[in-house]
């Protein structure tokens, strides 16, 4: 019986989080234990999927993708460790469970931040591979480096600090969503394709894809989060639906989905996995029809 999507994404996350699981497994310190709360309290493990999904499209081996996935994904991890700090945006809950500095302290909180980035360049350093293999790994981890620093994700968070409602614009807005959100989906899937030796019309598309992608990720959120956010006593964070509006925003959501399957298809990349992985960010039925 062929193996359906459903079920391969289900194997794929489940490689990963037994990955991240013996990555994680030395050490009882609360810098320890507060890793391990940070990385394996759930979520969706989105990035490396992508970044597998990417990859296997241009015949790259699970085990060569696994260790830059997992790289991507403590890096990720680490930027919401940050993230829920007092200093940034002070949140109390994560995944169901206290923030990592409501459990351990923000003194903790800030080393475990650390920690899981240089673990995270430790375990895309250590990849196998070769001699041959070198140019790629090195390629690799300059993608990442560059997508997840001042010109990607911590660009987007800078920006995100400074963000005055009165004072936003589309562009500025824009901008935010596409660094913070985007540097690092965009990083995954062009990770894929450049270890899958991606022609550069194939990886052109992948990048746009990409991008696409995380517009509508942060965008989905937003929407989701609307009406929690019109609750809390503090000044909104950016927020798509609170600048354009809930409608606007949620025809944008589906013309970022629909761009992204577009230029897929353009480029002649029919990955089953890339479309399911676009496909799945749009609202349920229930919230399209709450008006």
């Amino acid at each position: 019986m062929p193996m359906t999507i459903d079920n391969l994404l289900r194997d794929h996350k489940q490689m990963i989080e037994e990955a991240l699981e013996r990555l994680l497994s030395g050490g009882s310190t609360p810098l320890h234990l507060a890793m391990r709360s940070a990385v394996l309290s759930g979520g969706k493990r989105y990035r490396p999927l992508l970044m597998i999904a990417a990859g296997e499209y241009f015949h790259v081996p699970l085990d060569r993708i696994l260790p830059f996935a997992c790289g991507l994904e403590l890096i990720h991890n680490y930027s919401l460790v940050h993230d829920d700090l007092p200093c940034m945006d002070d949140d109390d809950m994560r995944r169901g469970r206290p923030t990592v500095h409501r459990a351990y302290g923000e003194d903790i909180a800030l080393l475990t931040g650390d920690a899981l980035l240089s673990l995270a360049f430790e375990v895309m350093a250590d990849a196998s591979g070769g001699p041959e293999f070198l140019p790629q790994k090195v390629r690799t981890i300059q993608e990442i480096s560059r997508f997840s620093g001042a010109k990607g994700m911590i660009g987007g968070q800078f920006l995100d600090i400074r963000y005055i409602p009165e004072e936003a614009t589309e562009e500025l807005l824009l901008e935010l969503m596409a660094k913070k959100t985007g540097g690092l989906i965009t990083a995954a899937v062009r990770v894929g394709g450049i270890l899958g030796d991606a022609p550069e019309a194939g990886l052109r598309a992948l990048t746009t894809y990409g991008e696409n992608i995380g517009l509508a990720f942060q965008t989905r959120d937003d929407i989701l989060d609307y009406r929690q956010d019109e609750s809390k006593d503090r000044p909104f964070r950016p927020n798509a639906a609170h600048f354009f509006g809930l409608e606007q925003a949620k025809t944008r959501l589906n013309q970022y989905i629909d761009r992204a399957q577009i230029v897929l298809c353009d480029a002649g990349i029919q990955s089953e996995s890339l479309v399911y992985h676009a496909n799945c960010l749009r609202l349920p039925e229930a919230e399209k029809r709450d008006e």
